[in-house]
This record gives C-alpha cells, sequence and structure tokens, in this order.
C-alpha cells in the first residue's frame, strides 16, 4: 500500500504539532509494511530524500509572502500527488488545502484530518474567518474518510455536516528517563521554575500566561520555549521580557523539552481553538503539573486531573497558593493511565493502517 502525507512543511519536525505527527506516523506505517511518502517544504533544513524509510519530496514554498503561501505550497504537492499513483492520501488540515481538493486523484482515497475549528482562532477575523467556514465545508465535501483527533471535533463535524467521522486520537510515548543537567544550560533550579511550550500565536493564551506570571507575587520565572521571530512573538519579546519571563526561542530537541517539561513546577498550556494539541499530551507523558485553558477540547483529555484558567487573575491565583507544594501526584498518574490507554503510540498507528 503507497501512502501520501500532505499538509506539512515536512519531517523530521521542526515546526508543530502536525509535523511531529507526520514523523511519528509516517515511520509507524512504514515499519508495518506501507510504502509512506510525505511533503516537506523547500526550506525544511533535512535535504535527504529519505527518512528512516519514509520517502521526502520537496516543493517550493514561498513563505516571505505571507499565507499566500501556503495555497502555493498545497497547490504544487497536490499536483505532484496526482503523478505518485498513491492508495490513500492524508491531508492534515484543511485551512490552504481544501480549495485544491477537486484537483486531487480520483482513483485514490481521500483522508482529511479536520485538525481544530480553525475559523474560531483569534488571529482570523471578517474574511479570512469566512474563507475559513468555506474551506472547512470544502474539505468536508471532498473527503472519502474525514477523521478528528479529538471528541468535540468529531461532535461538531457529525452535527453539522452529518456525514459520519471516525475519531482517532494523537499518540505520544510517555518519558521516564529524567536527566536534570539540562537545566544548566538555562540556569534553572528543578521544580522551581514554571513552563510554557507554544508557538506565538493570540488563541495559544502566550500574553494572558505572562501577564497572570508577572501579577502573582511568585518568584519562580516563566520559561516560554518557541518561535518568537513573528510580529506577535516580537511584541511579546519587547513588551514582557525580564527578569522573571525567559524568552528561550525555537527549540526540537525532544528530549531536551521532555526534561524541561518533567523537571518543571507548574506547566500551562494556553491552546484553546483547535482539537487535541501533540504538545499538550507531551507535557502529560512528562509527568507535568497542568494548567490548561478551559476548553472542551483541554477538558476531553485532561478531565479533573488538572488546574484550568480563564484569565491572568485565575493564573496569578494558583501561582500564589500552589508554588512549591507537593506535585498532583495522583493527577500525574491518572494522566499517564489515559495516555497508556488511550494515546499509545502501537494502538493509534495500528487503528491508521486498519483504517488506511
Amino acid at each position: 500500500m503507497k501512502i501520501g502525507i500532505l499538509g506539512t512543511r515536512g519531517i523530521p519536525n521542526r515546526y508543530g504539532g502536525f509535523e511531529q505527527w507526520a514523523e511519528t506516523l509516517s515511520q509507524g506505517l512504514v515499519q508495518r509494511g506501507c510504502g509512506v511518502i510525505v511533503y516537506n517544504s523547500h526550506f525544511h533544513p533535512y535535504r535527504k530524500k529519505d527518512f528512516n524509510g519514509v520517502g521526502i519530496i520537496h516543493k517550493w514554498d514561498p513563505k516571505g509572502i505571507g499565507l499566500t503561501s501556503q495555497f502555493v505550497y498545497d497547490l504544487l504537492c497536490v499536483l505532484s500527488a496526482r503523478r505518485q499513483n498513491f492508495d490513500a492520501i492524508i491531508q492534515l488540515g484543511y485551512t490552504t488545502s481544501s480549495v485544491w481538493a477537486w484537483l486531487l486523484p480520483k482513483k485514490t482515497r481521500i483522508l482529511y484530518n479536520m485538525d481544530g475549528m480553525e475559523w474560531k482562532r483569534e488571529k482570523y477575523k471578517g474574511v479570512l474567518k469566512s474563507f475559513l467556514k468555506y474551506a472547512e465545508k470544502l474539505a468536508v465535501r471532498h473527503s472519502d474518510v474525514i477523521i478528528a483527533d479529538s471528541k468535540p471535533i468529531k461532535q461538531y463535524i457529525e452535527k453539522k455536516y452529518g456525514k459520519k467521522v471516525e475519531y482517532i486520537a494523537y499518540s505520544v510515548e510517555t518519558f521516564d528517563k529524567p536527566d536534570s543537567a539540562v537545566l544548566k544550560k538555562y540556569d534553572l533550579e528543578k521544580y522551581r521554575y514554571n513552563l510554557l511550550i507554544a508557538r506565538f500565536q493570540p488563541d495559544n493564551n502566550l500574553e494572558t500566561i505572562i501577564q497572570g506570571a508577572l501579577n502573582s507575587t511568585s518568584a519562580y520565572p516563566l520559561l516560554i520555549v518557541g518561535d518568537y521571530k513573528n510580529r506577535y512573538g516580537k511584541y511579546l519579546r519587547r513588551n514582557y521580557r525580564g527578569k522573571s519571563i525567559i524568552f528561550s526561542g525555537r527549540n526540537f530537541e525532544k528530549k531536551e523539552l521532555d526534561n524541561l517539561r518533567y523537571f518543571s513546577n507548574l506547566y500551562f498550556h494556553g491552546h484553546s481553538a483547535g482539537g487535541t494539541n501533540p504538545s499538550l499530551l507531551e507535557a502529560m507523558a512528562a509527568s507535568c503539573v497542568i494548567c490548561a485553558h478551559r476548553n472542551e477540547f483541554n477538558q476531553a483529555v485532561l478531565g479533573d486531573n488538572a488546574w484550568y484558567f480563564e484569565n491572568a487573575n485565575d493564573i496569578s491565583k494558583l501561582l500564589e497558593t500552589e508554588a512549591g507544594k507537593k506535585p498532583k501526584t495522583d493527577w500525574i498518574e491518572n494522566n499517564l493511565i489515559t495516555l497508556r490507554n488511550e494515546y499509545n503510540v502501537d494502538v493509534i498507528i495500528d487503528k491508521y493502517r486498519k483504517l488506511f
């Protein structure tokens, strides 16, 4: 079976959640006897045509022209996919790709992973928000199979469009080999700092978390990991950079990130508009005590095993009352049990293999 994976900047992951999932899924499918090709942006630093048995095809991505570049990149990937004789294509996300869905090969089975309700993201306004609602409709229309990684997304699509949706979650491996040596690089002490790992966009609530940290009496610094070189990141760094707020920049070294998670006091997860976010599962897998934005997506994953916030004041109160207290070991263990039962790597990839 020959499978194409479209819709990401490429593998190995140097960007975000979908890239991490494409890396995990593609290798798992290859190990199960499938032929898999992943499309990479031409500016991806990995230049080889093979990654652990996964075929790589690079396509031009004119990222300097903003959102338009994604339409161009997606079109070039789709046109290439028409020539590959795929048995199945999985499209990760739909925001700029579904307008080209009518060009996908007719004899190939098309699967769309719908991600989140993109039109709900704070950064999208007016005409762009309306377009994203239209793009969502196109993705549903042109799918042979619709996949949701979150139960609320499954319920939303089925109710709105009356079309059956396959629920298959993301997967994650638990982290159980901590090494505190990495903390020296950041001049941090075990369990005496708070952590936020996220892409710099408003719907991830970075500013709310920063304001909550600054308005509290907690002496623990907040370490923020992510690429701050976009407009929003530059704004946050310009206005909040200081001794208690540390912007460390982008980092895709998983072992280092897992150790930062493991030894944090609190891990903040501000994602508000997507489905199940891989970074949340990774925090759970690294035994973090989590404070997440209160929304149906995060609550569907964490249940009662986390704190939740809605505004900066919630965060300030939490930091002032919980800093330095004994970790919520019952929450940590319950989250690890959830991961083993519902987000197990082998189980999830087997589900995809069966679906393909």
